[in-house]
């Protein structure tokens, strides 16, 4: 068992989770400037993580089935986000309260544990992508991408790879290709 679908499910034997959200396609979970005071878990659909740089979007990351998402910089600081977050296509997701997540962290050693390990697992995907960005070439970044995630494939629309992996969807599309 995944560390993730472990953490969800001793959420689910407490019943934890305060209700689930039924996003429709297009529709945002978080914009900017908000504070994100809450964890969601993606039980359907696909969402996207972005923000607006001069008049473009960069795509961070994604969430689809089974993964937890949530503006993380403002869910760790209590601070205003630069992020959105949107729904793909129709999405559901579960939402758990900042304090009642922390509270059952805090709880055990054990809940405690996992928590670190996903958030250990979260910095070191983030190094891997910012070190694929910012030192090989898109044919190579692709094929990193599609080893690591290859549902991310089937999930989400090209224009979001090709902005997640800094290229543009003409780039992606001929890649794909070859």
């Amino acid at each position: 068992m995944d560390i993730i679908s472990l953490l969800i499910e001793k959420i689910d034997q407490q019943n934890l989770w305060e209700k689930e959200i039924i996003l429709k396609r297009n529709e945002y979970l978080k914009v900017k400037g908000t504070i994100d005071t809450n964890l969601y878990y993606v039980k359907s659909g696909s969402l996207r993580i972005f923000l607006v740089e001069e008049q473009e979007e960069q795509t961070i990351r994604f969430g689809y089935k089974n993964n937890l998402i949530a503006s993380l910089d403002s869910f760790l600081n209590d601070q205003p986000s630069d992020f959105y977050i949107q729904a793909l296509k129709q999405t559901t997701v579960k939402q758990l309260s900042k304090k009642d997540y922390l509270n059952f962290i805090e709880s055990s050693p054990e809940n405690k544990k996992i928590w670190n390990e996903i958030l250990k697992n979260f910095v070191l995907q983030q190094m891997e992508r910012e070190r694929d960005i910012l030192t090989i070439s898109p044919l190579e970044r692709y094929r990193r991408v599609l080893k690591r995630s290859p549902q991310l494939f089937q999930e989400i629309p090209n224009k979001y790879i090709a902005s997640y992996l800094r290229m543009t969807p003409e780039t992606l599309s001929r890649i794909k290709k070859s």
